[in-house]
């Protein structure tokens, strides 16, 4: 029996079955041959409090920290700048940030503001939540540890992938091990209410395709903003099981449409290679069947991820500068966030006349 990692709630329905996948954290070294373990890969969507959310997961997390993109840094800069327009940000405020791998470090931004990091066991005027509760398997225990840090007048922010874009965007490769919910504006602030706050406003960024930064504190009243990105998010189905559930759809059609379209390129004698070697990459690359016979290798610029290979397809990880001497004809983007910021890292790629794929953009129209 599935039980809601948030309300307790057993009714719900699973919105998608990804099959069994590699545990998507962990990147064994390139000399380690597999095959790799395989779990179970679900997606639940609870009846009573509306969050989606990871089903099982028996892996251990791992995770070695990426390279921080430079869209991952303006938009840290844009939350932070957000928060000081709406007058959440006053000096010598005491400020606790929750982080993660993919949201990237706001407390530097915070403190250049004049705020000042709490202590441990301090509470906090501004707690700041930046996709970081995702990682948690209780999600009402976390949500609860986090206002509880909380000063009775102080505010809460929490920037999270929104279910929204999820759905629009065909990303049914952001539900991963270790991810254990995936927010809608509608369904957090439900969580929200629970403990006690209301949400007062919230601000969407093109971050991961569409991020949203919702604030809420006790005894708040929501704005515009915030009315008008809860009215489009349920307007967009993030509440309704059966619209989520063709996530299911997706799967099948951007995995098909990738190994279709690197099964070409080969046949057409065209040398394919990928890059960045995200956790997104992982079950797209296994449920298409791609492996180191089609898509040679993937770059990326973490030092940590260096000599690994991708789980599940065995792909072998390179730097940049490899990447560049396998002098490619198609390069497949797992992360269109880096589009621009690697087309000026390597212009010897197109100077080579290679071309640069966003894998995303194979996805065919509903």
């Amino acid at each position: 029996m599935i039980r809601c990692r948030f309300c307790g709630s057993e009714q719900g329905s699973v919105v998608l079955d990804a099959g069994r996948q590699p545990a998507s954290d962990l990147f064994p070294a390139a000399s380690e041959p597999g095959p790799d373990e395989l779990y179970p890969l679900r997606m639940w969507m609870c009846a009573s409090c509306h969050l989606a959310q990871l089903v099982e997961d028996p892996t251990v997390p791992e995770e070695p920290r990426g390279q921080e993109p430079e869209a991952l840094l303006r938009q840290a800069a844009d939350a932070v700048g957000s928060l000081a327009a709406a007058g959440f940000l006053q000096p010598g405020s005491r400020v606790v940030e929750y982080t993660s791998p993919h949201g990237g470090d706001w407390l530097p931004l915070l403190t250049a503001r004049g705020l000042v990091a709490a202590a441990p066991d301090e509470q906090a005027d501004l707690v700041v939540d930046n996709i970081s509760l995702m990682h948690e398997r209780d999600q009402a225990a976390a949500l609860r540890e986090r206002v509880e840090r909380l000063t009775p007048d102080g505010v809460i922010a929490f920037q999270y992938h929104s279910l929204a874009t999820i759905l629009s965007r065909a990303q049914w490769n952001a539900l991963r091990h270790g991810h254990y919910a995936y927010y809608s504006t509608p369904a957090l602030i439900g969580m929200l209410q629970a403990m006690g706050l209301a949400a007062v406003t919230a601000a969407g960024f093109p971050l991961y395709g569409g991020t949203v930064l919702l604030v809420a504190r006790r005894g708040g009243r929501p704005d515009d903003r915030l009315r008008q990105i809860l009215a489009e998010e349920i307007e967009a189905g993030v509440l309704d099981a059966v619209t989520a559930e063709a996530l299911q759809r997706d799967c099948a059609a951007t995995s098909e449409a990738l190994a279709s379209f690197v099964r070409a390129e080969r046949a057409a004698g065209r040398r394919v290679v990928g890059y960045s070697a995200a956790s997104r990459a992982v079950a797209l690359l296994c449920r298409a069947g791609i492996g180191p016979e089609l898509l040679e290798v993937i770059g990326d610029a973490s030092p940590a991820k260096r000599g690994r290979r991708m789980p599940g397809s065995a792909i072998p990880i390179v730097d940049p500068a490899a990447l560049v001497g396998t002098r490619p004809d198609t390069v497949v983007l797992f992360v269109p966030d880096l589009l621009d910021e690697v087309r000026r890292a390597m212009p010897e790629i197109e100077a080579n006349g290679g071309t640069w794929v966003v894998a995303e953009d194979l996805v065919p129209a509903r």
